[in-house]
């Protein structure tokens, strides 16, 4: 019996299939934000079997394999890659209608060409076996798998310390036509603001943090406005590199405007020293330092992302047993309306708002977020502001058809920039191929009702648009 992958998965009238087979398909993929380890893209990673590549670090799979009362150790404990490819094969029966059902279904087919059959508890030996014997084949190295699907670019994403090592090498390598894929970094400032440091725990990250530039800048940093200028040299540091986007993770989006220099020099030093202060000023810090950067992504050309919504590390018991991003995260719920409109204005009144992309987790917000982005569109750049793709729990078929349905209704679906994987699995883009197949559907079952022209010449460039141009032309990546 052969699976729900076939050339009409997901297309539903003869409209849509043309739509993805001549003007979607065909298109490369620009994934412009992703957590892939620039170290294995750099090493040309080996992976040891389909436990590795393919259950290592999936947060997805995780909390599915917990839902069906999997023990931890054989989801991340220390059961053998065997064992926990089994209890995983176990399990994919039960994700029928979850995300992890088609993607699982998509990533088979495309990678290791199985789509005769559905993994579960008696087919996990054979797949197992033929997807190991795979692997150990140079053309599934960690650059093979980018190259195979037509992956031009992609963008990790990096702390402010980083050296970027690994992104040098590989700009080189791609200047001298050794690997096809440009892989730039993204400047990921979170740690360096003090938004947590009203507690203990909080300031003394946050000081060791300030400790950690101090020494890569070679200055004492003993005041913030030698902390504010530091960080900004981090930011050039990665424009030297090739970095052309920021990005910022926030449960609610929050903002103040800075108090007095008196004021947040004294927090400095107090944060500086490992004491914690009262959080209204951690958040005056937090949104003066965040406010720089995104000045600096004006003044560069740069792309600044805002990803709103998720609470992270929610089950203290995990947290404890594995640490951080073990896959109890969710989504928060809650009004950020008023200060995002703050922050956005006050960068557009002195006419530093940069090119901006904004997330949302809690699709109570999306409405609200689509027609806030679109009241900064302006200064003669075709969609400045970006109603962002479908992210993480919004991921998957119904969260794309909304995310769609809102981009049309609040802004201009032309001009949408697509889709991104924002993952950490190097088998992760046929979420591009899911994404283009949900779009032809929607608009080839319009064409076909009468509710937009039936005009493939029209309509399809829209979708090669969607696919890959919109990206290509918005990203200064020089592709």
């Amino acid at each position: 019996m052969g699976t729900l992958i076939n050339d009409r998965f997901l297309l539903e009238c003869d409209q849509a299939v043309r739509l993805y087979e001549e003007y979607a398909k065909p298109q490369p993929i620009l994934d412009y934000h992703c957590h892939l380890s620039p170290a294995e893209i750099a090493e040309n990673h080996r992976f040891a079997d389909m436990t590795e590549v393919w259950l290592g670090g999936d947060h997805y799979k995780w909390r599915a394999m917990r839902a069906a009362g999997v023990p931890e150790e054989y989801i991340t404990g220390s059961a053998s890659p065997r064992e926990k490819f089994q209890k995983w094969a176990e399990v994919f029966p039960l994700t029928v209608r979850h995300p992890l059902f088609h993607w699982t279904l998509l990533e088979l087919a495309r990678f290791f060409g199985i789509s005769d059959r559905y993994l579960n508890s008696e087919t996990a030996e054979d797949i197992w076996n033929e997807c190991n014997g795979l692997l150990a084949t140079p053309e599934f190295s960690a650059r093979a798998l980018m190259t195979r699907m037509n992956v031009k670019g992609v963008c990790t994403t990096d702390d402010p310390l980083d050296s970027l090592e690994h992104h040098k090498r590989l700009r080189e390598e791609n200047r001298a036509g050794e690997f096809s894929v440009k892989v730039l970094p993204t400047f990921r400032p979170d740690k360096a603001l003090p938004l947590g440091a009203s507690g203990e725990e909080g300031a003394v990250r946050f000081s060791r943090y300030v400790q950690a530039l101090s020494e890569l800048d070679g200055s004492n940093l003993t005041t913030f406005s030698e902390y504010r200028a530091a960080l900004l040299r981090r930011h050039q540091y990665f424009h030297e590199q090739g970095c052309r986007l920021s990005d910022h993770g926030f449960e609610l989006f929050e903002y103040a405007e800075a108090g007095t220099e008196q004021g947040l020099e004294s927090a400095y030093r107090q944060l500086r020293s490992g004491r914690p202060v009262d959080r209204a000023v951690c958040l005056a810090m937090s949104s003066c330092l965040l406010k720089d950067v995104a000045m600096a992504d004006a003044e560069r050309g740069w792309v600044m992302q805002l990803h709103i919504g998720a609470i992270r590390n929610t089950s203290t018991r995990i947290l404890s047993a594995l640490g951080a991003d073990s896959g109890c995260d969710s989504i928060v719920d809650g009004s950020y309306a008023k200060p995002l409109a703050r922050f956005l204005d006050a960068l557009d009144q002195c006419d530093k708002l940069p090119k901006t992309i904004v997330y949302n987790l809690n699709p109570a917000s999306s409405d609200m977020l689509a027609a806030m982005v679109a009241n900064f569109n302006g200064h003669g750049i075709r969609g400045k502001m970006q109603y962002g793709s479908g992210w993480w729990f919004l991921d998957q078929l119904d969260g794309m058809r909304r995310q769609l349905e809102t981009a049309s209704t609040m802004n201009l679906l032309p001009l949408f920039v697509g889709m991104l994987t924002d993952s950490r699995s190097f088998l992760s883009y046929t979420r591009h191929e899911y994404f283009r197949r949900i779009l032809c559907n929607l608009l080839g079952s319009e064409m076909k009702r009468g509710l937009i022209p039936d005009d493939f010449d029209w309509i399809g460039k829209f979708v090669s648009d969607l696919s890959y141009g919109n990206a290509r032309r918005y990203f200064d990546f020089g592709l």
